[in-house]
């Protein structure tokens, strides 16, 4: 695998871990800014139709035409009317004015006579003064509803002429809500949907995190099966290379043995594989009188390996038959494995009972905990460096497959010796 390879491959996993969450992100704040304009349009086209409503419901009462038709004749358009021409007006429109501004919830309702002059509004002080927008298309009958800049600053207004009798335009109805309430009645809206955002917002971000997080860690046991499968591969390679390698060498031994050319098979043999000797001389609690060849070039081999670990080898053993190459495959690896885990001292016991062979190996090394034990067996497992990149953790997975094929067990616990302790049973060869 290429090392852009590996780039575009760790850009691809980061990309799907953090597009759910940025999608997440964007999709709430997106509808949430939609749910805001929404809301804030449709509360300023309810205000409007409100303000609309009101206004042209006060232009049509009899009420409002009478009043304005007594004063008609109050003022001209070169001398307006003021307050006091006005009076008797205000007196029977204003309690009509501040009983709608209280219903509805309007910040002012103001009727005019026929030149715009205010016959009602909330501050006495504007009453008898002319609007400032009088809008001359509303006294020639056009209603108008819109922002207008007044004495009270920007509102939402609607202005509908008040028509007499005859037809003629004797007033108008101003009806509005000021920009500011708007504003506040928006706030109070958007404060009410905030906690659903936020909400919606915390449970999408913990939604996609923990989508997120499931995506890693399936990455991660992908990872862990590839970077598995690839060492079994260099594995597999490394010992079909071997393999063909020793059969080779062992048709040289084989033709060497056959012509009789002893002294020649042994000097070949030491030269492929130097023989270890060293540390061989202790003596096992053994029947001497028997002959047990394979049993005891076995031992001879393993007491030599560890001792060159730097390890010592001692064996009990109660057998009344020699051991095959099952056997021997067994009790070299797990001796080998306690001398290379770090171990001064192993024991191997080896007792047989109802055509089986039951075994122990104890050693005094460091141990294994808890989660290394249930894994040790597994393929490619090493708790050891592995400097030739080959594989490591292939002699207790071998030792597995050969107790199972055998209709034994295996089992690791807590040795009396203070370390390991591998037992075992295995079922002889007819």
């Amino acid at each position: 695998m290429t090392m852009p390879f590996k780039l575009s491959q760790r850009a691809v996993r980061l990309g799907m871990l953090v597009v759910p969450s940025l999608i997440t992100l964007g999709s709430v704040s997106v509808t949430a800014a939609i749910a805001f304009s929404v809301q804030e349009r449709e509360l300023r086209e309810t205000t409007a139709e409100r303000v609309h409503e009101v206004a042209s419901s006060l232009a049509q009462l009899d009420e409002v035409r009478g009043a304005l038709e007594a004063v008609t004749s109050a003022g001209t358009t070169s001398a307006l009317a003021d307050a006091d021409d006005l009076v008797g007006a205000t007196d029977a429109l204003q309690p009509l004015a501040s009983l709608v501004e209280n219903a509805t919830g309007v910040y002012y309702v103001v009727i005019t006579d026929d030149e715009g002059v205010r016959i009602t509004h909330p501050d006495p002080a504007e009453r008898g003064v002319q609007v400032s927008t009088a809008n001359a298309s509303v006294l020639a009958g056009e209603a108008f509803h819109g922002t207008e800049e007044g004495a009270s600053g920007p509102s939402l207004r609607a202005k509908v002429p008040v028509v007499g009798p005859d037809g003629v335009v004797i007033g108008m109805v101003a009806v509005g809500v000021l920009e500011s309430s708007i504003s506040e009645d928006s706030a109070e809206a958007l404060g009410e949907l905030l906690p659903w955002t936020i909400s919606a917002l915390v449970l999408g971000t913990l939604a996609s995190s923990a989508l997120a997080f499931a995506v890693e860690r399936r990455f991660r046991r992908l990872d862990a099966l590839a970077a598995e499968h690839a060492q079994m591969r260099r594995t597999t390679t490394a010992l079909r290379e071997q393999s063909h390698e020793f059969s080779t060498r062992m048709h040289v031994v084989h033709g060497l043995v056959s012509r009789g050319d002893t002294q020649d098979a042994l000097e070949y043999i030491d030269e492929v594989v130097p023989v270890r000797t060293a540390g061989v001389g202790a003596s096992d609690s053994t029947d001497s009188s028997r002959h047990l060849p394979l049993l005891d070039a076995t031992t001879q081999a393993v007491r030599a390996e560890l001792h060159e670990l730097g390890a010592q080898a001692s064996f009990d053993l109660e057998l009344d038959e020699d051991i095959d190459d099952g056997v021997v495959t067994v009790i070299a690896n797990l001796c080998r494995n306690a001398g290379e885990a770090g171990a001064s001292q192993v024991l191997c016991t080896l007792r047989e009972s109802d055509s089986r062979i039951i075994g122990l190996v104890d050693d005094d090394g460091p141990g294994l905990d808890a989660e290394a034990s249930g894994r040790i067996f597994a393929p490619g497992f090493s708790s050891k460096a592995d400097p030739s990149g080959l594989g490591r953790g292939i002699g207790l997975e071998l030792v597995r497959r050969t107790v199972t094929s055998r209709r034994g067990a295996i089992e690791v616990g807590a040795s009396r010796l203070g370390g390991s302790r591998f037992a075992f049973e295995i079922e002889r060869l007819p």
